[in-house]
């Protein structure tokens, strides 16, 4: 019996310090995301100014989603890992990989699924910009059938940082090619995502220890610094840009939001990190 008071009491401990709980770091991370997404898409769909109504449901979506999540997340609170969080969570995820996924289906059908060029691939919008929303559903979905605690919880959200920076790579590559890389800045976020996939493939290829995971976080800091740095260069473009009023000229001009996708991995990854170093020997000698 007093063992089972204590694990009890250890329980009731754990639950009050909510916030060193992984699992709903992710669910924030979900949540604030897409709401952002609807900015990000509410500017760049206004370049055609919705022409098409299908353009409207991403927009939806992203405004009515977080009410669902904070739903789910006041339910995981009142009763941790409850049947509301769990399938609201699902729906979400699902919903959110199947709009991903269409999104990606539909901006390709533009130029590309016609002419099948590079050009057209480079021109066309921004084919892989939909998988954003693949990508949070995935995080939503693995974090309701991964349990947290296991060693493939770490991995998982990893992977998804993972394939994060390789659509910052493609990004980088496809938006700057329309201006040929005017500005030699423009290599930057090449160079630095290409890194950062490099050094985050790492760990499903071999065994890693504690001191390559402060290694990744140094890279990963930089990632930030490129974002902000990113975010300041669109923003002082547009500022000079050529349209009268700075809304025609960030709609029409350098997406100010896109290098914040960069900070944004970050704080993914740096949460896979977190819940990996524990698991890890300090050392390959330790190992």
């Amino acid at each position: 019996m007093p063992a089972a008071n204590s694990a009890a009491s250890a329980r009731r401990l754990d639950d009050s310090r909510w916030w060193l709980d992984p699992c709903r770091w992710v669910e924030a991370f979900v949540l604030v995301n897409i709401a952002f997404l609807a900015l990000d898409i509410y500017l760049a769909h206004s370049v055609n100014r919705f022409r098409h109504p299908a353009e409207y449901l991403p927009l939806y979506f992203s405004l009515a989603a977080p009410l669902v999540l904070v739903a789910a997340l006041v339910a995981d609170f009142m009763q941790p890992r409850c049947a509301v969080w769990r399938d609201l969570g699902y729906l979400i995820g699902w919903l959110s990989i199947a709009i991903g996924m269409a999104g990606v289906i539909y901006h390709l059908q533009s130029h590309f699924f016609y002419e099948q060029t590079l050009k057209s691939l480079v021109y066309a919008a921004s084919f892989a910009a939909p998988l954003a929303y693949t990508g949070l559903g995935m995080l939503l979905v693995m974090n309701r059938m991964v349990p947290t605690g296991s060693q493939e919880w770490p991995h998982w959200v990893l992977l998804l940082a993972l394939g994060g920076f390789v659509g910052n790579f493609l990004f980088s590559v496809t938006d700057h090619a329309q201006n040929g890389f005017y500005h030699w800045t423009e290599w930057i976020p090449v160079v630095s995502s290409a890194l950062a996939v490099g050094f985050l493939t790492v760990p499903f290829l071999t065994p890693i220890t504690q001191r390559y995971l402060w290694v990744c976080t140094g890279l990963l800091l930089i990632q930030a610094g490129v974002g902000v740095l990113g975010f300041l260069l669109h923003m002082g473009g547009n500022l000079d840009g050529v349209a009268p009023k700075l809304r025609d000229n960030i709609i029409f001009g350098a997406p100010p939001l896109a290098p914040l996708l960069f900070p944004n991995l970050v704080l993914l990854a740096f949460i896979g990190l977190w819940v990996l170093r524990p698991l890890l020997p300090v050392t390959t000698r330790a190992a």
